[in-house]
C-alpha cells in the first residue's frame, strides 16, 4: 500500500491543526504514509478521490461536496466518509462506507478502516434485509476446517460505532488461522433492544448457511484454490464492552457457541443501570431502568443468567473503568459459584488495550482462547 490520504472540505466544524495531528499519528501507527489536505470545494475533491489510495472524507455540510457521497466510481471502494458530527446514516456508493458521530477521535477509527479494509479484505454476507444485517467473513489461507471466531463490537450500543471497531482482531484472527465472522447488527438507540439480541443470535446462525467450499475468493488464496471450511464446533465468540454482554447472552440463550469471551464486558446490566456508566447507556439500550423493565433485565443480564452453561474467558484491562473491573470481578465469582467453567484475565491495559492486537493482553487472551478451542496457538 503506497499511501492514505485524508481530505477535510471546509466548513468542517474542527480545528485543521489538531486533525492533522490525529491523522500523522495514526498514519505512523498504521505503518503507511499519508498526506491530509483541505478542499474548498467538490471538484478539488474529485480530484483528491480519482487517487484511488485508501481515503477518509470529513464531508462538511456543502451540499455539492455530500452529493459526491453517493457517486459510483472505481474510487468508492477505497473511501471512507467520516462526519465528525451525529448525522444518522448516509448513503453512499456501493464499496464505500459512511461513519458519523465519534468526534475527533473518531478520526483514527476511520483511517484504520480504511486502511485495514484495503489490506486484509472481507467478504461481506446478509444474514437479514437490514443495511445493518450482515456480517463481514475473512478466512485464513490454510486447509480446514478452521475454528471460527464471532466479533462483536462495543459501543455502549449506540450506532455510532460499528463493526470496523473490530477490523484489527479481524486480520490478526485469520493469521493464527481462525476464520472471523465479524457481525454487524441493529443498535437499540434506533431499532430496539430485541432487534439487537435477535440479530446477534440470527448473525451466529447463519455461520451454518455459509459455504466456503470451492471459493477462493472468501479467502484470498490463489485463484483456484478452495477455501477452507468453517468448524462449527469450535465457534467462539469474542465481545467487546457491550459486545461482551452480547457475548454472554447468545451463549446463554443456547446459541451454537463452544467459548463465550468477554472483553471489558459490561457483565452487570442491573449495576449498570444503577451507576449510569456511559452516560445511562445500560437505562437507554434495556429500554428503561431495571425496576420498570425487570423482564428485559432478567433476559440480557449475564449476572442474571449464571450459569450459563458455556465455557467462559473474562478479559479485563487493569487500567480500565474502575466499575467495569468491579462488575467484571464479581460476574466472575458468581459464575464460577453456580458451577460455570470460567476463567479471568486481568492484566495491564485500558479499555482497548483488549482489542489490540499489539498489546500483551490481547496475546494472553488468544493463548487462552486457543488452550479452550484445543487449537495449535500461532504467535503473529
Amino acid at each position: 500500500m503506497s499511501a492514505a490520504q485524508v481530505v477535510v472540505a471546509t466548513g468542517v466544524r474542527a480545528d485543521h491543526a489538531l486533525l492533522t495531528s490525529v491523522a500523522e499519528a495514526e498514519f505512523e501507527r498504521l505503518g503507511v504514509p499519508g498526506t491530509v489536505a483541505v478542499v474548498s470545494g467538490a471538484a478539488e475533491l474529485r480530484e483528491r478521490l480519482a487517487a484511488g489510495t485508501p481515503t477518509v472524507v470529513l464531508p462538511g455540510p456543502a451540499a455539492e461536496v455530500r452529493a459526491l457521497m453517493a457517486v459510483d466510481g472505481p474510487h468508492a471502494a477505497a473511501t471512507v466518509w467520516y462526519d465528525i458530527e451525529v448525522t444518522g446514516p448516509a448513503a453512499v456508493a456501493s464499496g464505500a462506507v459512511h461513519l458519523y458521530g465519534r468526534g475527533v477521535w473518531g478520526l483514527v477509527w476511520a483511517i484504520r478502516h480504511a486502511v485495514l479494509r484495503l489490506r486484509h479484505p472481507a467478504t461481506r454476507i446478509a444474514y437479514g434485509p437490514h443495511p445493518d444485517q450482515y456480517g463481514e467473513l475473512r478466512l485464513p489461507a490454510t486447509g480446514g476446517p478452521v475454528p471460527v471466531a464471532v466479533l462483536l463490537h462495543g459501543g455502549f450500543w449506540r450506532s455510532v460505532w460499528a463493526a470496523d471497531l473490530m477490523d484489527a482482531l479481524a486480520a490478526d484472527l485469520v493469521a493464527r488461522g481462525f476464520a472471523a465472522w465479524n457481525l454487524e447488527y441493529r443498535r437499540p438507540d434506533r431499532y430496539g433492544w430485541a432487534a439487537t439480541t435477535a440479530d446477534v443470535a440470527a448473525g451466529i446462525s447463519a455461520l451454518s448457511k455459509v459455504d466456503t467450499s470451492g471459493d477462493a475468493a472468501l479467502s484470498g488464496l490463489d485463484t483456484g484454490t478452495a477455501a477452507p471450511a468453517l468448524d462449527l464446533d469450535r465457534v467462539a465468540v469474542l465481545g467487546h464492552s457491550a459486545g461482551g454482554q452480547l457475548a454472554l447472552r447468545v451463549a446463554a440463550d443456547g446459541g451454537r457457541v463452544a467459548l463465550a469471551v468477554s472483553l471489558a464486558g459490561v457483565l452487570d446490566l442491573a449495576g449498570g443501570d444503577g451507576r449510569a456508566i456511559g452516560t445511562g447507556a445500560v437505562t437507554a439500550a434495556l429500554g428503561g431502568p431495571r425496576y420498570e423493565v425487570p423482564e428485559v433485565y432478567a433476559a440480557s443480564d449475564p449476572m442474571a443468567r449464571v450459569p450459563i452453561g458455556v465455557p467462559q474467558l473474562v478479559v479485563q484491562g487493569a487500567a480500565d473503568d474502575l466499575d467495569l473491573i468491579d462488575f467484571n470481578r464479581r460476574y466472575v465469582a458468581a459464575a464460577r459459584a453456580a458451577g460455570d467453567d470460567v476463567r479471568y484475565v486481568e492484566e495491564a491495559g485500558d479499555h482497548f488495550a483488549v482489542i489490540d492486537p499489539s498489546a500483551p493482553l490481547w496475546h494472553t487472551t488468544m493463548a487462552a482462547v486457543a488452550e479452550a478451542l484445543g487449537v495449535a496457538e500461532k504467535i503473529t
